[in-house]
Formats: C-alpha cells, structure tokens, sequence
C-alpha cells in the first residue's frame, strides 16, 4: 500500500476509474467488475458526481449510485478508499466551486454512496469565478462536520494551485493533498511542464486520469477502421501519427518481452514514474483488470523505461 500524498488514506498501486459504471457498464455488470476489482487486492474507487451525465438518458449521479449500492450490499465500505469530485457542470450551466453548491452537492454524493463521508474529495474543474479561499473554507466546514476526511484537486492550471496552497497556508484552510492530472505515455507535456513540479515540491499525492489514453495505449487501436471497437473509441483518433505508432511499437516490444499486455506495460511505466502515486485506469473486462495485476507486478528495468521514455518524448 502507498500513502496518499500527506492524507492518512493508503491506496494499491492502481485506483478504479469509476466512469464507465452507469455508462459502458450496468449495475450488474460493474457490481461483478468491482468484486474482482477487491479481490485481486486493490482497495481504492474514483468516481465523480457528474459521472455519468454524458450518456443518453443520465443525469449524472449514475457512477456513485452504483458504487454505494455495491458498498452497502457486500457491506465492504471499511475496506475501500472512495474518491469522487465536486465542480463539474451538473445543469447549473457553468463549472461552480462556491460554498452554495458544495455544501449542496456534499450531500447528495453521500446520499449516493450511501456512506457518512467521503474519504477524498476533489476539486473537479477550475471555478475562476470563485476565490480559492471560499472553495477551501467550504471544505473545511464539510471536514469538521465529518463529511469529508482530505481534499484534493484536478486539472487546475499550476497558477491556482499555487494560490490554493499559499490559501491554505496562510488562513489556516484545509489543504489539497493529493492531485489529479490527465497523464500517460501519450499525453505527458502538459502535466510534466505544468503542475508536476508544484506536487513534487508540495508532496502532493498525484494519481493519473486516462492512464491508459482513453484505450489507445492497451494497442486495440491501430487504425481509423479500429475506432468503432468501443464507445470510447471516438476519442483515440488524435493518437494515430508517428508518435503514437512510436509508442505501440515500444509496448509491444516490451509486452513480448515480459509476457504480458500493452496496457500492463503502459501502467508500470506511471507506476514508476517517480511523481506519480497511483495511475487511475478503468475496466469493463476480465481481462482488463488481468492488465492491472500484470503491470503491479511487472518489474521493469532501467532499459526498458528509458525505450517508453524515447518512444513518447514530445520534443
């Protein structure tokens, strides 16, 4: 187990990505994903109140609703970290981190999870219409009400998580201890140049949101004709150049090396990476969570890091 950031939460080396349940997967399906999830040793879920929203027919609330029926049937909640976001656009029309809209929103992911408090709670989206230190003082309320245990944020640019933490320092607010950026093989530039050295130097707990690049690094998508192979698809064209293919190349070389699949690989290169906590990734299949068992006890060596390293430098 790895601790989280400055928290007292320890998570495995890979967290859940809960945006597929009520979406790609039903509550069934994700109830049966979710116990092999346990029983392979992982313990921690992220999820987000506006998942999953986008999808014909939701409203968002779909992914907690499942995660808190699945915690109150295998009566498991001791044993599993739950993460899940404020912030997001749930048909206010706008992005809102105010005081108003999280203490409304609090309760109604509890409700959903069906628990009396959220292990951590993050920041979704930037709110540039609400003062860093409203949005930290309603989370202190939320922690000394019991409701939230730590905080943490996502996708704020390196400028506003600055101030939030000089906020915190200064007005004796709670403090984000752990951060959420998008980062994988693919997509590195933006975290690496952007918030990487303000959680190395905080100590910030960083866990990687489209891990796997929305599939493109598991090596299904080698084609435009391979797009239509999931929902998920539509997204993975942008990754089909000279870099991309680069990268595929390097995994499948690596992937024959070890025994095991692309996306094993492509998640023990984050779980490596020595700014990286816990990758987040998502499974709809058996085999996808096999990928996760593959890359925690992969052992890669200094040769084979530096290979994923060339293949997806970006300069």
């Amino acid at each position: 187990m790895i601790k989280l950031g400055n928290s007292d939460l320890q998570t495995a080396p890979i967290v859940f990505g809960g945006n597929v349940f009520g979406w790609t997967l039903n509550e069934k399906e994700s109830f049966r994903i979710l116990d092999e999830f346990v029983d392979a040793g992982f313990n921690t879920i992220d999820t987000a109140n506006v998942y999953s929203r986008w999808a014909d027919g939701n409203q968002g609330g779909e992914s907690e609703t499942i995660i808190g029926k699945w915690m109150k049937e295998r009566g498991n909640r001791d044993r599993v970290n739950v993460i899940t976001k404020v912030g997001a656009d749930m048909g206010q029309g706008h992005r809102d981190l105010s005081e108003k809209h999280i203490m409304e929103a609090v309760d109604d992911s509890l409700r959903r999870l069906r628990t009396d408090a959220i292990d951590l709670y993050l920041s979704h989206w930037d709110d540039e219409n609400t003062p860093v230190a409203e949005t930290l003082g309603a989370y202190g309320k939320l922690i000394k009400a019991g409701k939230v245990r730590f905080i943490g944020a996502s996708n704020l640019p390196p400028e506003r998580l600055k101030e939030s933490l000089t906020a915190s320092a200064q007005n004796n607010l709670p403090r984000y201890e752990v951060f959420q950026p998008e980062y994988n093989l693919y997509d590195r530039q933006g975290f690496e140049e952007g918030v990487a050295p303000v959680c190395l130097k905080e100590e910030l707990g960083v866990i990687t949101y489209f891990s796997l690049a929305k599939g493109f690094l598991s090596g299904k998508y080698r084609s435009k004709d391979d797009l239509g192979k999931s929902a998920r698809g539509s997204g993975v064209g942008t990754y089909l150049n000279d870099r991309g293919f680069r990268i595929l190349k390097a995994l499948d070389e690596l992937a024959a090396k070890h025994e095991v699949s692309q996306a094993a690989v492509a998640l023990a290169w984050l779980i490596h990476q020595p700014n990286v906590t816990a990758p987040i990734a998502s499974a709809t299949k058996s085999s996808h969570l096999k990928a996760f068992a593959e890359a925690v006890q992969m052992k890669p060596e200094p040769e084979d890091l530096q290979l994923l390293q060339s293949a997806s430098a970006y300069k």
